[in-house]
């Protein structure tokens, strides 16, 4: 059986990243670098290609990340994904940027329950919750853009959010006071900011398996915020 081969691609927030999956291998890049992601994603790509010693024809699947986050950076990141898909004739596989944070979370701290937020400017937060099934982090309800303070007075009305959680994300460190109240055992994640396509690997080995890759043309980004509220930001990413 021929090894499974997936390349990641993310640039939908302050980090660009690269990675590929070979079989039990895996080759990646990651950097912090706002605003430069168009000059710096394509480089990541050819790199671990190098590294793995593989072409881009000879990909399975190309997985890319959905968002939500920048709204610019999720476009980079699809229009990048789709056209390298189309060359290689291969589908697409999106993934959750704040399950990717879940993801990498586990990876270095091993966390089973954590709690993704992205600042989302606008006194907002992208938020999703996540457990450990089978070694993937899996969602748990949807993921939602919300005030902090709405979105701890929902969670904590019914108790939730009990036990010990793993908090993830920049939607904690700009509101870190209101947020520490969605659980009593919330432990800030020191080794994970942004998501990383090296944490996307395992999501989109285990969609792969389940079947879920799409045709280039069905791929969809995910906002949560509609476009429409974007427009009362000129010149806000």
């Amino acid at each position: 059986m021929n090894e499974l081969k997936i390349l990641a691609v993310d640039t939908a927030t302050e980090a660009c990243s690269a990675a590929l999956l070979v079989g039990d291998k895996v080759f990646s890049r990651w950097e912090e670098a706002p605003r430069d992601h168009t000059r710096k994603i394509l480089p990541m790509v050819q790199a671990v290609l190098e590294d793995a010693g593989i072409s881009l024809d000879q990909l399975d699947a190309i997985a890319f990340g959905r968002g939500p986050g920048s709204f610019t950076g999720v476009r980079i990141g699809i229009s990048v994904a789709q056209g390298l898909a189309f060359g290689a004739g291969v589908p697409l596989i999106g993934i959750s940027t704040l399950a990717a944070m879940a993801q990498g979370v586990h990876r270095l701290e091993g966390a089973t329950r954590v709690l993704s937020a992205i600042d989302a400017r606008m006194n907002e937060v992208y938020f999703g919750r996540y457990e450990l099934q089978a070694e993937c982090m899996q969602l748990v309800g949807e993921e939602v853009v919300s005030e902090p303070s709405l979105l701890v007075a929902e969670l904590t009305a019914d108790a939730t959010l009990t036990g010990s959680w793993s908090a993830v994300g920049t939607g904690f460190e700009t509101y870190g006071e209101t947020l520490a109240n969605l659980a009593e055992d919330l432990v800030r994640s020191q080794a994970v900011r942004f998501p990383a396509a090296l944490d996307m690997l395992p999501l989109a080995r285990a969609a792969w398996l389940a079947g879920e890759a799409v045709a280039v043309e069905q791929a969809t980004p995910v906002y949560l915020r509609d476009k429409v509220t974007w427009k009362k930001l000129p010149g806000r990413e």
